[in-house]
């Protein structure tokens, strides 16, 4: 009876992938979207991973304090040469609509006391980069809701102007509701509904489907392409993936728009910052219809 036992119990038991198996492309992207889950990881995550202790922060996971002694090497860097950090935690917020409406509702969030604002004319050509502290609706100097960084689309003859406001994670929920508020941005433009990630039994009866026909999986095979699941980015730290992403106000016809997670942002400090950009990014040539 104790051997029947124990042949059944190695029956039910389930095997454990071997190194190769769990390095198949197919699965490693399975197992990073179910690590992701409730912590999103930045485009940088991995590299992050290998050389610094992660901590889970804001719905995110980022890197906190690197493994080995690199503060000197990092202190060089930004005296001598060039750092890059990655901010692309940062939340993203766009505005769409006219642009003496935009200047009007946002000019009751900031005051001049302060220093330059959404006005000043350097920002809004498109230019430069700006920024400042929000306060709430005709609250100043009262009520602060954090600081900001924004920077304007440049104009390109159209009627609507486009804005990119910049934003800590822990501020970006109050800050949302104040500009939703002030806009008055109450029906939801669209809904993000996430598409179902591939589960591992999914996945396990596709590799057996490939073993049984006896190919190896090609980039070029169309079946190929389908059973490989892709990385997706299921809403952000700060969203819940159900959530809509942007607001239209049918007052005013401005546009709120959630952009989070969708835009990347580097920062780079040192004297060799200009150098590295120069290096790496090419201009495009204009073509003319």
């Amino acid at each position: 009876k104790q051997a029947e036992k124990a042949v059944h119990q190695k029956k039910g038991q389930s095997k454990t992938k071997c190194r190769k198996a769990r390095r198949r492309h197919i699965n490693l992207v399975a197992e990073f979207n179910r690590r992701q889950r409730k912590n999103i990881w930045l485009e940088t995550h991995i590299w992050h991973a290998k050389r610094f202790h992660m901590i889970k922060k804001w719905g995110y996971c980022l890197g906190d304090s690197p493994t080995e002694k690199s503060y000197r090497a990092c202190y060089r860097a930004m005296t001598k040469h060039c750092l890059l950090q990655d901010l692309s935690y940062y939340c993203c917020l766009e505005l769409t609509g006219k642009e003496n409406e935009l200047l009007k509702q946002l000019a009751r969030i900031c005051s001049t006391d302060t220093g330059l604002t959404f006005e000043e004319a350097c920002c809004l050509s498109g230019r430069f980069e700006g920024s400042l502290n929000l306060y709430r609706a005709d609250r100043y100097p009262q009520d602060m809701l954090g600081p900001v960084t924004f920077i304007w689309k440049p104009k390109d003859g159209a009627e609507n102007r486009q804005l990119w406001i910049w934003m800590h994670p822990a501020l970006k929920q109050d800050i949302l509701t104040e500009l939703k508020a002030i806009f008055q941005c109450s029906e939801p433009e669209e809904i993000c509904i996430p598409e179902p990630v591939t589960t591992s039994v999914q996945e396990e009866k596709q590799m057996d489907v490939v073993l049984s026909l006896g190919k190896k999986r090609k980039k070029n095979d169309k079946q190929g392409e389908e059973a490989v699941p892709v990385k997706k980015i299921i809403g952000d730290g700060t969203r819940d993936p159900l959530q809509s992403y942007s607001w239209v106000s049918q007052i005013t016809g401005t546009v709120i728009s959630d952009r989070a997670m969708e835009i990347l942002r580097y920062r780079l400090i040192g004297p060799l910052s200009h150098s590295v950009l120069t290096e790496t990014l090419k201009a495009a040539s204009l073509q003319t219809v």
